[in-house]
């Protein structure tokens, strides 16, 4: 009996061990971290223009559609996915602080 119990709380452990499976069309953490890595050097890059907001805001989706494009995400899945991790705070949180860690290397290294 001691060995039944023993097994059952050992496969009840590993199972719980397992990372919570992802939604069908949604990027996984790693990806997300190097879209928004992109997406905010495009942005920033677009900032530094010498050209009126109007101007940037028509130049920003050109940056976004190659990043999406190198990356090889449609803009949908990255749009749900980004949807998807502002439902917890906590991960969202862990995301940008990612995103931000590698800004800042990046920033560090001068390397864009």
């Amino acid at each position: 009996m001691k060995k039944i119990i023993s097994l059952v709380i050992l496969i009840t452990t590993l199972l719980s061990c397992n990372k919570q499976r992802l939604p069908d069309g949604i990027l996984d953490e790693d990806k997300m971290v190097d879209l928004l890595i992109d997406i905010h050097l495009a942005e920033g890059l677009v900032t530094s223009f010498p050209i009126h907001y109007d101007s940037s805001r028509i130049l920003y989706p050109l940056f976004e559609k190659e990043i999406f494009r190198k990356h090889q995400v449609p803009d949908s899945v990255f749009r749900r996915s980004f949807e998807y991790y502002m439902r917890d705070a906590k991960v969202m949180d862990r995301l940008y602080a990612r995103t931000i860690d590698s800004l800042h290397v990046i920033e560090k290294s001068g390397n864009q």
